[in-house]
């Protein structure tokens, strides 16, 4: 049973830039009869809760059973004996879950799950780049939807991206649908010396192409021993003026370890609350930019869905699809499980 104390002992430290992520004693007692709600009927339900760390402070820590990125989320259920997935996080998510849980039942609490970034491609629209590109292999951001990782020969995440493509056996790659981690790739082909044709779609994400390089050299003039973070969603300039770039959960993994006190975030900054809550002893400083989707999950958004679902809840996918985008998924699986081989 989550009481205000407990709730508020865990959420205390989150000081984000909003009023949305500061947390009262008085705030916390108001959201724990929800929370012991949604705990108690997801145990009627048999339904484990999965948080993106990009949503809100008191979904991570107060009703999820697993946090983390999509692709770590989706592997967490696979584990589970679970019937319902209750993904609180954007509809591609959800998608990958279903693709690689097929027999449970998936279904997404936000008002808004869609994602600039996955909508910018369709399945339709890679059929045609694959006429134009017949010698190219197809390799997609995990941050596609279904019907786009079925067309496409592997995903990758943004942990993996760089040694995927480096391995595949084929120096000529059609990248999508991120333009700015697609230039980071070939930054960071170039660096490793490994020679590859990489073509680029101009899908990009509305949060992470806002951050700029002159906000680094700002802040970096205000705080000389600052950390900058960032993620590879952003565009290149910003990657090349940063400290340490990697998926949410190696940037989690890199502020635990780091001896720096103080640290700049660059990706939405759910990350930052988390980082907040589980490191209090160090310091974040810059802006916040909130990503609207991932923040239209709400504990009044799951209880719903826990309780009588739309039917616009539930991740339906076609069989056939399914089916193919599994096999790109299961792709990288090979791919990484033979790079961990490689590394003995």
């Amino acid at each position: 049973m989550v009481t205000a104390e407990s709730l508020f002992e865990k959420l205390r430290d989150v000081k984000v830039n909003s009023n949305l992520c500061t947390y009262s004693l008085e705030k916390c007692a108001a959201m724990v009869p929800l929370i012991n709600a949604i705990n108690e009927i997801k145990k009627t339900r048999n339904a484990v809760i999965l948080a993106h760390s990009y949503v809100a402070p008191e979904i991570v820590y107060g009703v999820a059973d697993f946090t983390g990125d999509s692709y770590g989320l989706s592997k967490d259920a696979m584990g589970t004996q679970a019937d319902t997935i209750v993904f609180a996080a954007v509809r591609f998510m959800g998608e990958t879950a279903k693709i690689l849980n097929p027999t449970k039942e998936v279904l997404i609490p936000g008002t808004d799950p869609a994602c600039s970034l996955a909508d910018a491609v369709t399945g339709d629209q890679v059929r045609e780049l694959r006429r134009r590109f017949p010698d190219h292999a197809f390799v997609c951001y995990i941050n596609t939807t279904a019907d786009v990782k079925a067309e496409c020969d592997v995903c990758v995440t943004s942990s993996n991206v760089n040694d995927i493509v480096e391995a595949i056996p084929n120096d000529k790659i059609y990248f999508l649908p991120d333009r700015l981690m697609g230039l980071n790739l070939r930054d960071e082909m170039a660096r490793r010396g490994v020679k590859k044709d990489i073509q680029v779609f101009d899908g990009t994400c509305y949060v992470h192409e806002q951050y700029d390089p002159e906000v680094i050299r700002h802040i970096r003039l205000k705080f000389p021993k600052v950390e900058v973070v960032t993620h590879p969603e952003c565009g290149p300039e910003v990657v090349k003026a940063s400290d340490f770039v990697g998926s949410t959960s190696q940037m989690l993994a890199h502020v635990a370890k780091s001896k720096s006190e103080t640290f700049l975030i660059l990706t939405e900054c759910g990350l930052v609350s988390r980082l907040q809550a589980e490191q209090p002893g160090k310091n974040f400083v810059g802006s916040c930019t909130m990503c609207r989707y991932m923040k239209s999950n709400s504990l009044e958004g799951i209880l719903r869905v826990l309780i009588k679902p739309r039917p616009e809840d539930k991740v339906t996918l076609d069989e056939g699809i399914r089916v193919r985008a599994l096999k790109s998924i299961e792709a990288m699986f090979r791919y990484t499980e033979a790079a961990v081989a490689r590394r003995g």
